[in-house]
């Protein structure tokens, strides 16, 4: 990961500022730096922007769960999961409940 990758995505993004992809990029080029805050609050902003993007929501969740914000976490977990189970994104669903079910919230409907 580079500055100038960070750059050349915010570019790209400043074009297009409801481009999901870019703004996951975007967030994920800060995590990997260290800076989850950012990161935190370029993913809130994706998911005001476009609730459908189920990747954003376990890495999302994790980050909330990090500040302290367990409500808000599982909260965001159990809406991403109903999504992901209509997108039928298995890999998503099996995130999402793993969470839940270490946060000792247990979901019943399969996948």
């Amino acid at each position: 990961m580079s500055q100038q990758r960070i750059d050349l995505i915010k570019e790209m993004l400043d074009k297009n500022p409801t481009d999901s992809y870019l703004r996951y990029a975007y967030a994920m080029e800060y995590l990997e730096k260290g800076d989850a805050d950012f990161a935190l609050k370029q993913l809130e902003t994706l998911i005001k922007l476009d609730k459908t993007h189920v990747a954003t929501y376990p890495i999302l969740g994790k980050l909330l769960e990090a500040k302290g914000k367990t409500k808000k976490a599982i909260d965001l977990y159990q809406s991403g999961l109903e999504i992901a189970r209509k997108k039928k994104d298995t890999k998503v669903i099996g995130a999402l409940s793993e969470a839940l079910l270490i946060l000792d919230v247990y979901e019943d409907q399969p996948y």
